[in-house]
Order: C-alpha cells, then sequence, then structure tokens
C-alpha cells in the first residue's frame, strides 16, 4: 500500500489547512487510516484515525473539537480538516495504514511521506 499526502503548508494562527491522504489500494491489513506528527527532537504522536468501511473517527485529545477526519471510499482518500491552528501544531503530520482503528503507530504497516505543516503566530 502506497500512501501520498498533501496539503500542507503555511497558516496564520487561528487559521485552517485540509490534509489529504490516497491511498493506492485498500486491503484488509489497511482497514484503517490514521494520522501521526511530529516534532523535531520529540516522538511521534498519534493525532487522529478513521476506519474506512464505518466512517468511525478516534481523535487525540490536543485536537480534539478542532481537527475533523472523513474519508471518501470512491478516492481512497482520507482528509483532515484543521481548524483553529495554533503554533503547537506546527509540525509534519504522517498518514498511515493499519488494520484497525489505533494509536499505537507500532501497528501501522504502511506510511506516506509526511507533509509539513507551520502555523505563524
Amino acid at each position: 500500500v502506497q500512501l501520498v499526502e498533501s496539503g500542507g503548508g503555511l497558516v496564520q494562527a487561528g487559521g485552517s489547512l485540509r490534509l489529504s491522504c490516497t491511498a493506492s489500494e485498500r486491503t484488509v491489513s489497511s482497514a484503517a487510516m490514521g494520522w501521526f506528527r511530529q516534532v523535531p527532537g520529540k516522538e511521534r504522536e498519534f493525532v487522529a484515525v478513521i476506519s474506512w468501511s464505518n466512517g468511525i473517527a478516534d481523535y487525540a485529545d490536543s485536537v480534539q473539537g478542532r481537527f475533523t477526519l472523513s474519508r471518501d471510499n470512491t478516492k481512497n482518500t482520507v482528509y483532515l480538516q484543521m481548524n483553529t491552528l495554533e503554533p503547537e501544531y506546527t509540525a509534519v503530520y504522517y498518514c498511515a495504514a493499519g488494520p484497525g482503528r489505533t494509536e499505537y503507530e507500532a501497528l501501522y504497516d504502511w506510511w506516506g511521506q509526511g507533509t509539513q505543516v507551520t502555523v505563524a503566530s
């Protein structure tokens, strides 16, 4: 499974961005799509995950209410809508495919190349 992210960039605090991640295929082993983010010098952290089959999404507490994850099964694409962004959300955002909705990155087998999100104050 190959994953291609897009949509990162520079935005002012309070602004919005939408990230996309397109998968080359969907399999039993890639039944869910997750997003993680990483700041230099820190560990990668879970952001959100969605199930392809029923569209149920889970979020990290830090983004609950600000981020919305959705999917378009016809396009094999998930969308991470990020609103009311703050400078502390600056990071490289990665999408990943795994067998189910989980926050544990070790369970994800496929990863995208990452897309930079920079929120200016």
